[in-house]
């Protein structure tokens, strides 16, 4: 008598870096390295405190654990799109650089996906010229439909002049 117990088969471990998945407007989907994502969630609109005088990307402050920080409405910041600012809640993804912590409000965190080194092209000449200096590159994401996914660069966006100026 074989009494063998069958093991379901291993999950292949996906080969490449992680990166969190999000959408920038319908039509323009992004990831961030999964190296400088906090975390994402929802947050309601009224836990988020806006403050004058200060241009339209910026969206004003949260309290995430004690701590108080900027949130930025991504695509505005990256002249894509504006979030619906009468929306009952947005999709934040907190990311941090070196010390500095951001909110990033998106239209729609997707998930995680995988992504090897040799997937990754250079923007230029595929993307809008005004969007180069805030991605490390591009690639083509194989689906039912295949979709260009914009490699975003934390630290480029921390740095953008309008955050230098206002955060």
């Amino acid at each position: 008598m074989d009494s063998a117990i069958a093991l379901p088969p291993r999950p292949i471990q996906s080969a490449g870096d992680a990166y969190l998945k999000f959408r920038l407007n319908a039509q323009t989907p992004a990831v961030f390295s999964m190296r400088s994502v906090q975390e994402a969630m929802v947050l309601p609109t009224r836990r988020l405190t806006p403050m004058p005088n200060l241009p339209p990307a910026m969206m004003g402050l949260m309290n995430r654990r004690s701590r108080v920080i900027w949130v930025v409405d991504l695509g505005q910041l990256l002249e894509l799109s504006t979030l619906d600012f009468n929306a009952q809640q947005h999709s934040i993804i907190l990311i941090q650089v070196g010390a500095v912590p951001l909110g990033l409000a998106v239209q729609q965190v997707e998930g995680m996906v995988r992504l090897d080194s040799s997937q990754i092209q250079s923007p230029i000449g595929q993307v809008s010229k005004a969007l180069v200096p805030y991605l490390r590159g591009c690639a083509l994401q194989p689906a039912e439909k295949p979709e260009m996914l914009l490699i975003l660069d934390t630290e480029a966006i921390i740095q953008a002049p309008v955050l230098r100026h206002h955060a």
